[in-house]
This record gives structure tokens, C-alpha cells and sequence, in this order.
């Protein structure tokens, strides 16, 4: 289980202050106190949670506002709580689909710009509360990268989940894709968590303890990881195309994205949107990290099977370590040597050196506007010069 759980408490309706009047303080048996009975808290509780749903409702006509994951674990029945998920991965590689899904939304996937925000609710059993999933994607595939320190901070890093997603159908780009966004996360996470040491050392320290409690003191392999403190599952996407694969690239494959959600502390699930099962087992993963829902704890290893393998639950001893190699220092390397010689990576296209002028992002009232604004700077600066050169021959 993640090592961020947050610390549910219980709650209960008290009876309200008997309060007298100002004249009365002194001999307050000479008027009875102004109490409410049980049917005006009823019915004064009954208007708050019609007045919250018409909020839910107002401003968010592009968003579904509460769905409901059946069989949720409550852990606490009159607490909303709230929680982030932080969706990168390479470009098309399918997440904003993973999202929509998850969502439960019926919309047609459009590509990302940039660093984009939705959010989900959902409605707890038998109570008013919601419990709230802020869920940011990052378009761009790598080379935004550096987007990723805006949504984390020590506010949010507590109840914060990464989730990388790999296209399996493009293997030439899965290790560039972990390699670059797992640094930029670990890098992000360390500075973050500097800081909340700073404010909260207690709060930093419960959740790197977390986070390394999912791997019991006797697990062969504790010692060896380098686990990043915060939740993070790696979604291979695509598997319908992947399936189809030669057995030994497959074998080949999985064996290293095992090995490095090993490695990193994560969580290893194969996806397709057109296959339901893959499609309500990654619901459930996610509902579990961010709902606290019933988790699916059955794993699959077989690699001509969608792999599913929880943090914790795997070791090296499990998939074989890679044929050393000479010159390789670490089994992390070994797997890097192995997977590089067999899917040769390709550099991710560069993002234009003026995105303004990229036709994907045309905006004819802006572009008009703009344009119009060039051409007035630019005979500004021609006149510039003119004054310039006059003054020149005086």
C-alpha cells in the first residue's frame, strides 16, 4: 500500500451552544436557550448539499463532475479528501485516452498543449462528501520536462502520484522516455522535498518511510533500489499493437520496464483502450491511488501476457538479471546495454525554435492581431533607422 495515506479522523454532528440573550445572562431561567431540533439541521444540512452540487455544476460544463468507483473503501465517512496524479509520458503515446478513461468521460482525445488540468470527483456510500482527483497531463513527450516543478510542490507532494506512460508499439523511444522524465522527477522530488523538510520535517520523513515501507526489511533486493519517494506507475501503453510482437522482443521488453519499476519503486501496468479488461484493471490502480479503493493485488508476470506487477511485489530473482557486460557498473546499466542493443533509441523531434509560428497551434483573430502588430514595429524600426542615419549627416 502507497505511504501517503492520509490520516482520516471521525466527525459528528454536535448539538449547538445554547446562547441567551444579552439581557438575560445574568438569570438565564427566564427564557428558554435558542436551540435547533433535529429536523432543521436536517433540513439545513439538506440545502448545503444542494447548494454544493449546484456549484459542482456551474463553470465546469467541459468536465464530468462525480462518478463512482463501485466497491470503494472508505476510510473515512465524512472527510473529502483530495489527491493529485501527474500524467507524463512520450508524445501520442495515448494519455490524455488513459485519462478520459479513468474519467469515465465519452469525449474524443485531443492532443495536449502543454501542461493541461482536469479533475474528477467521486461521491462517497451512505455520505454528502467527495473526494477530489487533481489530474494534470504534460504534453510535449520530453521536451517539457522542465514543466514539471509547476504543479509539484510541498503543498501537494504528500498526496502527489507520477504517472509515466511508454508507448510498448514504439520500443525505439521507451527507455529515452523513462531515462529523461524518472531524472527530471527525482530531481523535482528531492528539491521539493528539501523544502518541506524545512517546514515540516516529520511530514517529509512519514513520506519517504512510506514509500520504502512497500518493500519489507527482508526483501532481497531493499538495498540495491533507488527508489524515488512518491507513488509512481509506469502505463505501457498500446498493447493491442504490442501483442502482436515477436515473443523475444516482448520477453525483452518487459523484462526491462519490470526491472526498472523495480528499481524506481513503481508501479508496472500494460494498457489498451480497446481492451476492456486493461482498461478497468488501470481504472482500478489509479481509483486505488487516488480513491483508496479495493486494489487488484493479482500480478501477472508472463511476458506473452499485459504485464501487472505492484511496488513491492517484484525482485530481480523473479525475472533474471541481464548478461553482464564489461565496462557496466550497475545491474541498471546492464538492462540499459541489453535493451539498447536491441531497440537502438531515437532522438525525440525538437520542439520549433518559435513555437508561436507552429500552423498546430493557428488562432486566426490572435494571428491577425499579431501580425498586424509585427508590421508596426517593424516600420517603427525602419523609421528609427531613418532618424538615425539623418542625424549621422548633420
Amino acid at each position: 500500500s502507497s505511504g501517503i495515506n492520509a490520516e482520516y479522523g471521525y466527525s459528528s454532528i454536535k448539538p449547538p451552544e445554547m446562547s441567551f440573550d444579552e439581557e438575560d445572562q445574568d438569570a438565564p431561567m427566564k427564557s428558554l436557550p435558542q436551540t435547533k431540533d433535529i429536523w432543521k439541521l436536517c433540513i439545513q444540512a439538506t440545502e448545503r448539499a444542494s447548494q454544493n452540487h449546484a456549484s459542482d455544476q456551474a463553470g465546469a460544463s467541459f468536465l464530468r463532475p462525480s462518478f463512482v468507483f463501485p466497491g470503494a473503501v472508505i476510510e473515512n465517512q465524512n472527510k473529502s479528501s483530495e489527491r493529485t496524479i501527474f500524467v507524463v509520458g512520450a508524445k501520442s503515446s495515448g494519455k490524455t485516452g488513459i485519462i478520459l478513461r479513468f474519467l469515465d468521460r465519452d469525449e474524443q482525445a485531443k492532443a495536449t498543449t502543454a501542461l493541461e488540468y482536469t479533475f474528477g470527483r467521486r461521491s462517497r456510500n451512505d455520505s454528502m462528501s467527495k473526494d477530489v482527483a487533481h489530474v494534470y497531463e504534460l504534453g510535449g513527450g520530453v521536451a517539457l520536462s522542465n514543466l514539471i516543478e509547476i504543479p509539484v510542490t510541498t503543498d501537494c507532494v504528500q498526496s502527489l502520484n507520477f504517472v509515466i506512460v511508454v508507448d510498448l508499439s514504439r520500443p525505439e523511444t521507451i527507455w529515452t522516455t523513462l531515462e529523461c522524465l524518472l531524472a527530471a522527477i527525482r530531481q523535482r522530488v528531492k528539491k521539493v522535498l528539501h523544502e518541506l523538510k524545512v517546514e515540516s520535517p516529520t511530514a517529509a520523513n512519514n513520506l519517504v518511510a512510506g514509500c520504502l515501507a512497500r518493500y519489507d526489511a527482508d526483501h532481497p533486493d531493499r538495498d540495491s533500489l533507488d527508489i524515488i519517494p512518491v507513488p509512481i506507475t509506469i502505463i505501457g501503453s498500446k498493447y493491442d499493437v504490442f501483442q502482436n510482437f515477436d515473443s523475444e522482443k516482448k520477453k525483452i521488453i518487459s523484462r526491462t520496464l519490470r526491472y526498472v519499476a523495480h528499481h524506481h519503486g513503481a508501479h508496472l501496468c500494460f494498457f489498451s483502450s480497446k481492451i476492456e479488461t486493461l482498461v478497468m484493471r488501470t481504472r482500478g490502480l489509479l481509483g486505488h491511488l487516488v480513491f483508496r479503493t479495493q486494489l487488484n493485488k493479482t500480478t501477472t508476470t508472463d511476458h506473452n501476457k499485459p504485464i501487472y506487477m505492484l511496488a513491492g511485489m517484484d525482485a530481480v530473482s523473479q525475472f533474471g538479471a541481464p548478461p553482464s557486460s564489461p565496462g557496466t557498473r550497475s545491474m541498471l546499466d546492464q538492462w540499459k546495454q541489453l535493451y539498447l542493443s536491441s531497440f537502438p533509441q531515437e532522438a525525440e523531434a525538437a520542439l520549433p525554435e518559435d513555437p508561436t509560428r507552429d500552423k498546430k497551434y493557428n488562432e486566426a483573430i490572435v494571428d491577425s492581431v499579431r501580425a498586424h502588430k509585427h508590421e508596426e514595429l517593424e516600420r517603427f524600426r525602419k523609421a528609427q533607422e531613418r532618424k538615425l542615419k539623418q542625424k549621422s549627416l548633420q
